[in-house]
């Protein structure tokens, strides 16, 4: 940031962010994100009219509302707090997309939303009479869709993707039936497509996952009224800090029914402040209000390893949801390795080890994260590539990466290739530098979260 801290001048979508002084005050992030997309598109499948209170106001859930609006929900909308909406949805009903059908296929745009891409498809699939195609933006486009085709297609459905595993994706709704199925890679995504669809399905659907991933569609179906069990997985102990797999199953359903819902922090969001205070010195930031979930803060374990000092202090839940308040200050960091089985719990906070692992002392090795190289951008190449762009030290893995610390970054310049994460990434770099970094394709920043860089800027004062 220059001089007295703060993005720089503009030139097209690039910002430049020069060393600042330390950090400083407390904010509360932005609604979560996975949590947003969920309770949209489970009120648009209720028999009623459900609120949702802190919706986030982002490209991405932007989108997940016209796509239930276009499959017949009705949506109010109203400004709430923190840059988020308060909704109104009327919903369609499970069997809403199917009652209305037409020749041809209905076109629904995705835009940059990946989680509306994979869990989507769950409810359309379910649909004897309806036919849909989704598709999106060149990133969107670059996504493989096989892992919820595949088992989609085990359920009875008549899924079709470009090259077999590439978006646009054209859904024939059919009758479905149950199915057991074993995820070959942790994600929540395929698991919630999944419960989705198995509402609709004949019998009881099972997905087993040998290593947990967010929870948060098992929560919210339990409140709409779905019947949805979890039992551990014999197969995986709980070792060395790592959760033990789960077994999550779902029994067919005529309905759902209508709910209240408030989505707190998003603890991603919040994430980009927790590791800016631990690399500015000085620096002292505490975020409110933030979501807790054990199936989401494996970055604070990974951190804590780290030598980072932070403190957690728990508030009252939200629908079930856990959420509290985090602190954290500038810490000397050290190495760690981050295992497979952490990877699912930490998933889009990774990029963040990279950038914490070229301030810490020794070499940080993450593996078993080949699900980054399908996000946005392929995370493990783009993220590889900033390190080293901002004269760093960093290694592409198939399945991960390593980092080998340096003390610091010089700065640079780096591209976001479109990546929100990325981006913001890119911001916090230049604040710890040495010389600053140029960000590239800063705007990405607003497909998760729009407010980003006059927070940042609030905490430098």
């Amino acid at each position: 940031m220059n001089g007295s801290g703060g993005p720089g001048p503009r030139k097209a979508s690039a910002v430049r962010f020069e060393t600042s002084g330390a950090l400083e005050g407390s904010l509360t992030p932005p609604p979560d994100k996975s949590i947003s997309h969920r309770a949209a598109l489970l009120s648009a499948m209720a028999s009623g009219t459900s609120t949702v209170s802190c919706y986030l106001d982002s490209a991405d859930t932007r989108s997940t509302l016209a796509a239930v609006e276009a499959l017949g929900a009705r949506v109010k909308t109203a400004v709430g707090p923190h840059g988020s909406l308060d909704l109104e949805v009327d919903g369609i009903g499970l069997d809403g997309p199917s009652k209305h059908p037409g020749p041809d296929p209905v076109a629904i745009d995705v835009g940059n939303a990946g989680t509306l891409m994979r869990l989507l498809p769950g409810w359309l699939a379910g649909q004897p009479r309806g036919v849909w195609k989704l598709d999106g933006d060149k990133s969107i486009r670059r996504r493989p869709v096989d892992r919820i085709a595949d088992p989609l297609r085990e359920m009875g459905a008549d899924v079709t993707a470009r090259d077999g595993r590439l978006p646009p994706l054209e859904i024939r709704g059919a009758q479905l039936r149950a199915i057991e199925y074993v995820l070959p890679v942790a994600s929540a995504q395929v698991k919630s497509c999944l419960l989705l669809a198995g509402l609709q399905a004949e019998g009881e659907t099972t997905v087993i996952e040998r290593d947990p991933s967010r929870d948060h569609t098992e929560r919210m179906l339990r409140a709409a009224g779905a019947k949805v069990s979890v039992a551990p997985d014999g197969m995986n102990l709980a070792i060395g800090g790592r959760l033990p797999g789960k077994r999550v199953s779902v029994l067919s359903t005529g309905a759902l029914v209508p709910c209240d819902l408030t989505v707190p922090g998003d603890f991603s969001s919040a994430a980009f402040f927790i590791v800016a205070a631990l690399l500015v010195p000085g620096s002292r930031v505490r975020v409110r209000d933030v979501g807790i979930n054990p199936t989401r803060v494996g970055l604070l374990g990974i951190l804590n390893r780290m030598g980072a000092r932070i403190e957690v202090e728990e508030s009252p839940p939200l629908n079930g949801e856990p959420r509290g308040t985090i602190e954290a200050r500038h810490s000397p960091l050290r190495s760690t390795t981050v295992t497979p089985g952490e990877v699912p719990l930490a998933i889009d906070e990774l990029p963040l080890v990279a950038l914490a692992a070229a301030f810490a002392e020794g070499e940080t090795v993450v593996r078993g994260a080949e699900e980054l190289r399908h996000k946005e951008s392929d995370r493990v190449a783009t993220v590889v590539e900033a390190v080293n762009s901002m004269r760093g030290d960093a290694e592409a893995f198939d399945d991960g990466f390593a980092v080998r610390g340096t003390g610091g970054l010089r700065g640079g310049r780096i591209s976001s290739h479109g990546d929100h994460r990325l981006a913001m990434v890119g911001a916090l770099a230049g604040l710890a530098s040495r010389d600053g970094v140029e960000v590239e394709g800063m705007d990405a920043a607003g497909v998760s979260y729009p407010g980003f860089e006059a927070d940042l800027r609030a905490l430098i004062g």
